[in-house]
Protein backbone atom coordinates (compact mmCIF):
# COMPACT_ATOMS: atom_id res chain seq x y z
CA UNK A 1 0.00 0.00 0.00
CA UNK A 2 1.07 3.54 -1.09
CA UNK A 3 2.04 5.79 2.05
CA UNK A 4 0.09 8.58 0.48
CA UNK A 5 -2.81 6.12 0.04
CA UNK A 6 -5.84 6.04 2.93
CA UNK A 7 -7.33 3.80 4.33
CA UNK A 8 -11.29 3.80 4.23
CA UNK A 9 -13.14 4.56 7.34
CA UNK A 10 -16.60 3.18 7.98
CA UNK A 11 -18.78 6.08 9.24
CA UNK A 12 -20.73 5.10 12.39
CA UNK A 13 -24.53 3.98 11.86
CA UNK A 14 -27.19 6.47 11.87
CA UNK A 15 -28.42 5.72 15.59
CA UNK A 16 -25.45 6.75 16.90
CA UNK A 17 -24.73 10.13 15.48
CA UNK A 18 -28.39 10.91 16.82
CA UNK A 19 -27.62 10.53 19.53
CA UNK A 20 -24.60 12.67 19.87
CA UNK A 21 -26.08 14.77 18.27
CA UNK A 22 -28.91 14.91 21.00
CA UNK A 23 -26.60 15.24 23.99
CA UNK A 24 -25.16 17.70 22.11
CA UNK A 25 -28.46 19.66 21.59
CA UNK A 26 -30.81 19.22 24.43
CA UNK A 27 -30.70 20.32 27.62
CA UNK A 28 -28.98 18.46 30.71
CA UNK A 29 -33.02 18.40 31.95
CA UNK A 30 -33.28 14.97 29.62
CA UNK A 31 -34.34 12.19 31.89
CA UNK A 32 -35.29 8.65 30.01
CA UNK A 33 -32.07 9.51 26.82
CA UNK A 34 -29.94 8.85 29.47
CA UNK A 35 -30.69 5.44 30.90
CA UNK A 36 -32.37 4.18 28.02
CA UNK A 37 -29.55 5.07 24.84
CA UNK A 38 -31.76 3.89 21.73
CA UNK A 39 -33.15 5.32 18.79
CA UNK A 40 -36.92 3.96 18.68
CA UNK A 41 -37.90 4.09 14.61
CA UNK A 42 -40.81 1.41 14.52
CA UNK A 43 -43.26 0.35 17.15
CA UNK A 44 -45.88 -1.67 17.63
CA UNK A 45 -47.84 -3.23 20.81
CA UNK A 46 -45.10 -4.02 23.06
CA UNK A 47 -42.05 -3.71 20.77
CA UNK A 48 -39.76 -1.14 19.74
CA UNK A 49 -37.50 -1.46 16.84
CA UNK A 50 -34.15 0.96 16.96
CA UNK A 51 -32.46 2.48 14.56
CA UNK A 52 -29.72 0.06 15.41
CA UNK A 53 -32.10 -2.77 14.31
CA UNK A 54 -32.53 -4.14 17.31
CA UNK A 55 -36.07 -5.03 19.34
CA UNK A 56 -37.37 -4.53 22.38
CA UNK A 57 -39.82 -5.18 24.59
CA UNK A 58 -41.41 -2.06 26.30
CA UNK A 59 -42.17 -1.90 29.67
CA UNK A 60 -42.10 1.55 29.99
CA UNK A 61 -45.41 2.48 28.01
CA UNK A 62 -44.43 5.92 27.59
CA UNK A 63 -44.27 6.22 31.75
CA UNK A 64 -47.79 4.24 31.76
CA UNK A 65 -49.59 6.27 29.02
CA UNK A 66 -49.77 3.41 26.59
CA UNK A 67 -52.58 0.89 27.70
CA UNK A 68 -52.91 -0.54 24.49
CA UNK A 69 -48.94 -0.47 23.49
CA UNK A 70 -47.45 1.13 20.90
CA UNK A 71 -49.43 1.74 18.05
CA UNK A 72 -52.82 0.07 18.08
CA UNK A 73 -54.62 -0.68 15.46
CA UNK A 74 -58.02 1.15 17.52
CA UNK A 75 -56.09 4.05 18.07
CA UNK A 76 -54.47 4.44 14.68
CA UNK A 77 -58.16 4.24 13.02
CA UNK A 78 -59.48 7.12 14.96
CA UNK A 79 -56.78 9.11 14.59
CA UNK A 80 -57.26 8.92 10.43
CA UNK A 81 -60.62 8.99 10.77
CA UNK A 82 -60.65 12.86 12.36
CA UNK A 83 -57.89 13.75 9.89
CA UNK A 84 -59.82 12.07 7.26
CA UNK A 85 -62.83 14.24 8.37
CA UNK A 86 -61.59 17.66 7.53
CA UNK A 87 -62.50 18.66 11.14
CA UNK A 88 -60.58 21.27 12.87
CA UNK A 89 -57.45 19.87 14.85
CA UNK A 90 -57.63 23.29 17.02
CA UNK A 91 -60.28 24.34 19.10
CA UNK A 92 -59.40 25.83 22.30
CA UNK A 93 -62.48 24.72 24.61
CA UNK A 94 -65.71 24.76 22.24
CA UNK A 95 -67.88 21.82 21.59
CA UNK A 96 -67.31 19.38 18.86
CA UNK A 97 -68.51 15.79 18.16
CA UNK A 98 -65.14 14.47 18.89
CA UNK A 99 -65.37 16.29 22.37
CA UNK A 100 -68.42 14.82 23.20
CA UNK A 101 -67.84 11.19 22.39
CA UNK A 102 -64.65 11.57 24.57
CA UNK A 103 -66.47 12.78 27.31
CA UNK A 104 -69.58 10.33 27.20
CA UNK A 105 -66.97 7.13 26.99
CA UNK A 106 -65.19 8.55 29.65
CA UNK A 107 -68.25 9.14 32.34
CA UNK A 108 -69.31 6.10 30.88
CA UNK A 109 -66.28 4.53 32.84
CA UNK A 110 -66.45 6.76 36.13
CA UNK A 111 -67.55 5.39 39.48
CA UNK A 112 -71.80 5.66 39.16
CA UNK A 113 -71.89 8.32 41.82
CA UNK A 114 -68.97 10.83 40.63
CA UNK A 115 -70.17 10.11 36.85
CA UNK A 116 -74.21 11.23 37.44
CA UNK A 117 -73.07 14.27 39.92
CA UNK A 118 -69.48 14.67 37.95
CA UNK A 119 -68.68 18.30 35.96
CA UNK A 120 -65.48 17.89 34.05
CA UNK A 121 -62.80 20.37 32.83
CA UNK A 122 -59.87 20.41 30.42
CA UNK A 123 -56.64 20.75 31.28
CA UNK A 124 -53.21 21.79 29.64
CA UNK A 125 -51.68 18.66 27.75
CA UNK A 126 -50.04 17.52 30.70
CA UNK A 127 -50.99 16.39 34.18
CA UNK A 128 -49.43 18.06 36.17
CA UNK A 129 -51.55 21.32 34.72
CA UNK A 130 -54.92 18.84 35.91
CA UNK A 131 -53.32 18.69 39.51
CA UNK A 132 -52.48 22.40 39.24
CA UNK A 133 -56.13 22.84 38.12
CA UNK A 134 -57.27 19.98 40.82
CA UNK A 135 -55.94 22.37 43.24
CA UNK A 136 -56.97 26.09 42.34
CA UNK A 137 -59.95 24.49 41.81
CA UNK A 138 -60.53 23.27 45.87
CA UNK A 139 -59.00 26.59 46.92
CA UNK A 140 -61.76 28.64 45.06
CA UNK A 141 -64.21 26.27 46.39
CA UNK A 142 -63.04 25.95 49.82
CA UNK A 143 -61.88 29.70 50.17
CA UNK A 144 -59.15 27.90 52.00
CA UNK A 145 -55.07 27.71 50.77
CA UNK A 146 -53.12 24.90 52.43
CA UNK A 147 -53.08 21.32 51.21
CA UNK A 148 -52.23 17.75 52.61
CA UNK A 149 -49.83 15.49 50.29
CA UNK A 150 -47.93 12.52 51.76
CA UNK A 151 -44.46 11.13 51.71
CA UNK A 152 -43.07 9.74 48.54
CA UNK A 153 -46.06 11.22 46.28
CA UNK A 154 -45.13 12.39 42.58
CA UNK A 155 -47.97 14.99 41.34
CA UNK A 156 -46.02 16.37 38.40
CA UNK A 157 -42.72 19.20 37.73
CA UNK A 158 -45.02 22.36 37.78
CA UNK A 159 -44.65 24.98 41.01
CA UNK A 160 -47.99 23.60 43.24
CA UNK A 161 -47.72 19.69 41.89
CA UNK A 162 -44.00 20.04 42.34
CA UNK A 163 -44.78 21.28 45.77
CA UNK A 164 -47.19 18.41 46.73
CA UNK A 165 -44.59 15.37 45.60
CA UNK A 166 -41.95 13.97 48.06
CA UNK A 167 -38.84 15.83 48.49
CA UNK A 168 -40.16 18.85 47.78
CA UNK A 169 -40.17 21.82 50.73
CA UNK A 170 -43.31 24.08 50.55
CA UNK A 171 -44.94 25.87 53.40
CA UNK A 172 -48.35 25.87 52.32
CA UNK A 173 -48.48 21.68 52.11
CA UNK A 174 -48.78 19.62 55.15
CA UNK A 175 -46.65 16.75 54.98
CA UNK A 176 -48.43 12.79 55.66
CA UNK A 177 -46.78 9.23 56.36
CA UNK A 178 -47.96 7.24 53.14
CA UNK A 179 -48.22 3.17 54.46
CA UNK A 180 -45.34 1.39 53.13
CA UNK A 181 -44.67 -1.62 54.61
CA UNK A 182 -41.39 -2.02 53.34
CA UNK A 183 -40.12 0.93 55.15
CA UNK A 184 -42.88 1.71 57.96
CA UNK A 185 -42.37 5.11 59.36
CA UNK A 186 -43.90 4.04 62.14
CA UNK A 187 -41.95 0.58 62.53
CA UNK A 188 -44.37 -1.42 62.52
CA UNK A 189 -45.72 -2.06 58.95
CA UNK A 190 -49.17 -3.59 57.83
CA UNK A 191 -52.58 -3.03 58.92
CA UNK A 192 -51.10 -1.60 61.92
CA UNK A 193 -48.85 0.96 59.99
CA UNK A 194 -51.78 2.09 57.93
CA UNK A 195 -53.91 2.59 60.91
CA UNK A 196 -50.76 4.79 62.74
CA UNK A 197 -51.01 6.70 59.36
CA UNK A 198 -54.88 7.52 59.35
CA UNK A 199 -54.47 8.25 63.17
CA UNK A 200 -51.54 10.71 62.69
CA UNK A 201 -53.94 12.05 60.27
CA UNK A 202 -56.64 12.56 61.94
CA UNK A 203 -54.70 14.31 65.15
CA UNK A 204 -53.09 16.56 62.88
CA UNK A 205 -56.42 18.21 61.85
CA UNK A 206 -57.99 17.91 65.04
CA UNK A 207 -55.13 19.48 67.19
CA UNK A 208 -55.75 23.26 67.55
CA UNK A 209 -52.05 23.46 68.28
CA UNK A 210 -50.61 21.22 65.42
CA UNK A 211 -49.56 23.96 63.44
CA UNK A 212 -51.89 22.58 60.08
CA UNK A 213 -55.02 24.43 59.49
CA UNK A 214 -57.74 23.01 57.84
CA UNK A 215 -56.21 22.83 54.25
CA UNK A 216 -58.24 23.38 50.63
CA UNK A 217 -57.98 19.68 50.00
CA UNK A 218 -55.65 16.38 50.57
CA UNK A 219 -54.34 14.66 47.38
CA UNK A 220 -53.19 11.32 47.57
CA UNK A 221 -52.27 8.54 45.06
CA UNK A 222 -54.18 5.08 45.31
CA UNK A 223 -50.73 3.33 43.97
CA UNK A 224 -47.66 5.31 44.44
CA UNK A 225 -45.74 4.90 41.20
CA UNK A 226 -42.92 7.29 40.89
CA UNK A 227 -42.72 6.60 44.57
CA UNK A 228 -41.89 3.13 44.03
CA UNK A 229 -45.06 1.02 43.47
CA UNK A 230 -46.42 1.26 46.62
CA UNK A 231 -50.20 0.30 46.90
CA UNK A 232 -52.01 2.02 49.32
CA UNK A 233 -54.10 -0.71 51.51
CA UNK A 234 -58.53 -0.15 50.89
CA UNK A 235 -59.07 0.06 54.33
CA UNK A 236 -56.50 3.25 54.81
CA UNK A 237 -58.15 4.72 51.55
CA UNK A 238 -61.47 4.58 53.37
CA UNK A 239 -60.33 6.19 56.62
CA UNK A 240 -59.30 8.77 54.59
CA UNK A 241 -62.43 9.37 52.69
CA UNK A 242 -64.00 9.76 56.30
CA UNK A 243 -61.43 11.72 57.36
CA UNK A 244 -61.56 13.94 54.77
CA UNK A 245 -65.09 13.80 54.43
CA UNK A 246 -66.11 14.65 58.31
CA UNK A 247 -63.73 17.78 58.16
CA UNK A 248 -65.20 19.05 54.65
CA UNK A 249 -62.01 18.64 52.67
CA UNK A 250 -62.14 18.07 49.47
CA UNK A 251 -60.00 14.58 48.41
CA UNK A 252 -57.95 15.00 45.34
CA UNK A 253 -57.06 10.89 43.72
CA UNK A 254 -54.52 11.23 41.25
CA UNK A 255 -55.27 8.31 38.99
CA UNK A 256 -52.44 9.79 36.07
CA UNK A 257 -51.23 6.92 36.14
CA UNK A 258 -53.08 3.89 37.96
CA UNK A 259 -56.19 4.97 35.81
CA UNK A 260 -57.87 3.00 32.74
CA UNK A 261 -57.51 -0.71 33.70
CA UNK A 262 -53.68 -0.43 34.92
CA UNK A 263 -53.97 -1.61 38.34
CA UNK A 264 -56.69 -4.13 38.03
CA UNK A 265 -59.99 -1.88 37.78
CA UNK A 266 -61.17 0.47 35.48
CA UNK A 267 -59.83 3.26 38.10
CA UNK A 268 -58.17 2.19 41.57
CA UNK A 269 -60.51 3.77 43.60
CA UNK A 270 -62.81 1.11 42.88
CA UNK A 271 -60.67 -1.63 44.42
CA UNK A 272 -61.32 0.84 47.92
CA UNK A 273 -65.26 1.87 46.79
CA UNK A 274 -64.37 5.28 47.49
CA UNK A 275 -65.58 8.23 45.97
CA UNK A 276 -62.90 10.90 45.81
CA UNK A 277 -64.33 14.87 45.43
CA UNK A 278 -61.66 14.95 42.58
CA UNK A 279 -60.35 12.64 40.11
CA UNK A 280 -56.91 13.89 38.11
CA UNK A 281 -56.53 12.15 34.89
CA UNK A 282 -54.22 12.19 32.32
CA UNK A 283 -51.64 9.45 30.07
CA UNK A 284 -53.94 7.12 29.03
CA UNK A 285 -56.97 8.38 28.79
CA UNK A 286 -55.43 10.27 25.54
CA UNK A 287 -54.64 6.76 24.07
CA UNK A 288 -50.78 7.81 23.53
CA UNK A 289 -51.35 11.46 22.46
CA UNK A 290 -51.01 14.59 25.07
CA UNK A 291 -54.63 15.10 27.14
CA UNK A 292 -55.83 15.89 31.11
CA UNK A 293 -58.69 16.51 32.73
CA UNK A 294 -60.10 16.70 36.23
CA UNK A 295 -63.81 15.35 36.90
CA UNK A 296 -65.17 16.55 40.38
CA UNK A 297 -68.65 16.91 42.36
CA UNK A 298 -70.69 19.62 40.61
CA UNK A 299 -70.85 21.34 44.20
CA UNK A 300 -67.13 22.24 43.63
CA UNK A 301 -67.78 24.00 40.79
CA UNK A 302 -66.93 27.75 41.42
CA UNK A 303 -64.90 28.90 38.31
CA UNK A 304 -64.87 31.76 37.01
CA UNK A 305 -64.88 31.82 33.31
CA UNK A 306 -61.52 31.90 32.24
CA UNK A 307 -60.13 30.81 35.92
CA UNK A 308 -57.80 27.81 34.80
CA UNK A 309 -57.35 28.00 31.01
CA UNK A 310 -54.67 26.62 28.46
CA UNK A 311 -54.28 26.84 24.86
CA UNK A 312 -53.81 23.11 24.04
CA UNK A 313 -56.97 21.82 26.02
CA UNK A 314 -58.95 20.73 23.00
CA UNK A 315 -56.54 18.24 21.52
CA UNK A 316 -58.74 16.70 18.98
CA UNK A 317 -56.32 13.73 18.00
CA UNK A 318 -55.99 12.95 21.44
CA UNK A 319 -59.46 13.17 22.62
CA UNK A 320 -60.05 10.72 19.35
CA UNK A 321 -57.90 8.39 20.65
CA UNK A 322 -58.47 8.27 23.84
CA UNK A 323 -62.19 7.51 23.39
CA UNK A 324 -60.87 4.53 20.90
CA UNK A 325 -58.69 3.48 23.85
CA UNK A 326 -61.71 3.87 27.00
CA UNK A 327 -63.88 1.98 24.43
CA UNK A 328 -61.47 -1.08 24.16
CA UNK A 329 -60.69 -1.44 27.78
CA UNK A 330 -63.66 -1.18 28.56
CA UNK A 331 -65.12 -3.75 25.84
CA UNK A 332 -62.74 -6.06 26.42
CA UNK A 333 -62.37 -6.51 30.14
CA UNK A 334 -58.50 -5.58 30.26
CA UNK A 335 -58.97 -4.07 33.67
CA UNK A 336 -59.77 -7.99 34.72
CA UNK A 337 -57.47 -9.19 33.09
CA UNK A 338 -54.67 -6.66 34.13
CA UNK A 339 -55.42 -8.58 37.57
CA UNK A 340 -55.64 -12.06 36.47
CA UNK A 341 -52.15 -12.10 34.47
CA UNK A 342 -50.71 -9.22 37.30
CA UNK A 343 -51.61 -11.67 39.83
CA UNK A 344 -50.12 -14.75 37.79
CA UNK A 345 -46.84 -12.59 37.29
CA UNK A 346 -46.79 -11.24 41.12
CA UNK A 347 -46.14 -14.85 41.98
CA UNK A 348 -43.37 -15.49 39.62
CA UNK A 349 -41.77 -11.84 41.04
CA UNK A 350 -42.13 -13.49 44.91
CA UNK A 351 -40.34 -16.77 43.29
CA UNK A 352 -37.46 -14.69 42.02
CA UNK A 353 -37.03 -13.05 45.19
CA UNK A 354 -36.40 -16.11 46.60
CA UNK A 355 -33.81 -16.73 44.70
CA UNK A 356 -32.04 -13.44 45.36
CA UNK A 357 -31.41 -11.62 48.70
CA UNK A 358 -30.94 -8.59 47.38
CA UNK A 359 -34.99 -8.58 46.24
CA UNK A 360 -35.96 -7.11 49.55
CA UNK A 361 -39.72 -6.51 48.38
CA UNK A 362 -42.05 -7.48 45.44
CA UNK A 363 -45.29 -5.25 45.65
CA UNK A 364 -48.09 -3.98 43.04
CA UNK A 365 -51.19 -4.17 41.52
CA UNK A 366 -52.34 -5.35 37.85
CA UNK A 367 -49.64 -4.65 35.89
CA UNK A 368 -48.04 -2.30 37.61
CA UNK A 369 -45.52 -3.98 39.22
CA UNK A 370 -42.19 -3.46 41.24
CA UNK A 371 -39.36 -4.99 42.67
CA UNK A 372 -37.18 -2.86 45.49
CA UNK A 373 -33.54 -3.39 45.41
CA UNK A 374 -31.53 -4.18 48.23
CA UNK A 375 -28.04 -4.41 49.73
CA UNK A 376 -28.19 -7.44 50.63
CA UNK A 377 -24.99 -7.05 53.01
CA UNK A 378 -26.32 -3.96 55.23
CA UNK A 379 -27.65 -4.79 58.50
CA UNK A 380 -31.76 -4.92 58.27
CA UNK A 381 -33.77 -2.89 60.60
CA UNK A 382 -36.12 -4.30 63.10
CA UNK A 383 -38.65 -5.09 60.19
CA UNK A 384 -36.40 -7.10 58.32
CA UNK A 385 -35.87 -3.77 55.39
CA UNK A 386 -32.34 -2.80 53.92
CA UNK A 387 -30.36 -0.12 53.16
CA UNK A 388 -31.57 0.67 49.12
CA UNK A 389 -29.20 -0.53 46.15
CA UNK A 390 -29.95 2.38 43.88
CA UNK A 391 -26.36 1.35 41.74
CA UNK A 392 -27.51 -2.27 41.72
CA UNK A 393 -30.91 -1.17 40.40
CA UNK A 394 -28.99 0.89 37.93
CA UNK A 395 -27.15 -2.10 36.72
CA UNK A 396 -30.42 -4.64 36.55
CA UNK A 397 -31.76 -1.52 34.00
CA UNK A 398 -28.74 -1.92 31.72
CA UNK A 399 -28.76 -5.64 32.10
CA UNK A 400 -32.32 -5.66 30.98
CA UNK A 401 -31.79 -3.23 28.20
CA UNK A 402 -28.70 -5.34 27.08
CA UNK A 403 -31.17 -8.27 26.88
CA UNK A 404 -34.14 -6.42 24.56
CA UNK A 405 -36.11 -5.44 27.62
CA UNK A 406 -37.17 -1.84 28.82
CA UNK A 407 -37.96 -1.15 32.47
CA UNK A 408 -38.55 2.14 34.21
CA UNK A 409 -36.79 2.84 37.91
CA UNK A 410 -38.39 4.28 40.32
CA UNK A 411 -38.94 4.62 44.58
CA UNK A 412 -36.55 6.01 47.23
CA UNK A 413 -33.32 6.13 45.76
CA UNK A 414 -34.36 4.64 42.24
CA UNK A 415 -33.75 1.47 44.05
CA UNK A 416 -37.15 -0.16 42.85
CA UNK A 417 -37.13 -1.77 39.08
CA UNK A 418 -40.90 -1.03 37.71
CA UNK A 419 -42.65 -2.76 35.14
CA UNK A 420 -45.73 -1.20 33.52
CA UNK A 421 -46.55 -3.45 30.52
CA UNK A 422 -49.33 -2.65 28.04
CA UNK A 423 -52.63 -3.98 29.03
CA UNK A 424 -52.98 -5.78 26.09
CA UNK A 425 -49.62 -8.41 27.19
CA UNK A 426 -49.84 -12.02 26.52
CA UNK A 427 -48.84 -15.02 28.66
CA UNK A 428 -46.14 -15.74 25.95
CA UNK A 429 -45.02 -11.76 26.12
CA UNK A 430 -45.57 -11.65 30.37
CA UNK A 431 -43.42 -14.91 30.59
CA UNK A 432 -40.70 -13.25 28.25
CA UNK A 433 -40.37 -10.31 30.23
CA UNK A 434 -39.90 -12.17 33.16
CA UNK A 435 -37.28 -14.35 31.53
CA UNK A 436 -35.63 -11.65 30.62
CA UNK A 437 -35.68 -9.52 33.94
CA UNK A 438 -34.54 -12.57 36.03
CA UNK A 439 -31.57 -13.11 33.58
CA UNK A 440 -31.17 -9.43 34.06
CA UNK A 441 -31.42 -9.54 37.69
CA UNK A 442 -28.63 -12.49 37.89
CA UNK A 443 -26.39 -11.01 35.72
CA UNK A 444 -26.47 -7.53 37.51
CA UNK A 445 -25.56 -9.11 40.69
CA UNK A 446 -22.76 -11.21 39.39
CA UNK A 447 -21.14 -8.03 37.48
CA UNK A 448 -22.00 -5.39 40.11
CA UNK A 449 -18.82 -4.18 42.31
CA UNK A 450 -17.99 -2.95 45.39
CA UNK A 451 -20.70 -1.36 47.96
CA UNK A 452 -24.47 -1.83 46.04
CA UNK A 453 -25.84 1.32 48.24
CA UNK A 454 -24.09 4.12 47.00
CA UNK A 455 -25.83 6.68 45.00
CA UNK A 456 -25.47 6.41 41.48
CA UNK A 457 -24.91 9.62 39.48
CA UNK A 458 -29.10 11.15 39.68
CA UNK A 459 -30.95 10.31 36.24
CA UNK A 460 -33.73 11.35 37.05
CA UNK A 461 -35.26 14.15 37.92
CA UNK A 462 -38.44 13.40 39.93
CA UNK A 463 -38.56 13.79 43.60
CA UNK A 464 -38.97 10.69 45.78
Amino acid sequence: MALTETVPVAAPPAHEGILRRQALRESAARTYARSLPIVPVRARGLTIEGADGRRYLDCLSGAGTLALGHNHPVVLEAIRAVLDSGAPLHILDLATPVKDAFTTELFATLPEELAKNGRIQFCGPAGTDAVEAAFTLVRTATGRDGLMAFSGAYHGMTADALAASGGARHPGVARLPYPYDYRCPFGTGGERGAELSARWTENLLDDPKGGVPRPAGMILEPVQGEGGVIPAPAGWLRRMREITAARDIPLIVDEVQTGVGRTGTFWAVEQSGIVPDVLVLSKAIGGSLPLAVIVYREELDAWRPGAHAGTFRGNQLAMAAGTATLAYVRRNGLAARAAELGATMLTRLHGLAAAHDCIGDVRGRGLMLGIELVDRDADADPLGARPAAPVLAAAVQRACLDRGLIVELGGRHSAVVRLLPPLTLTDEQADAVLDRLADAVAAAVRTTPGPMGSSPTTLRGTPA
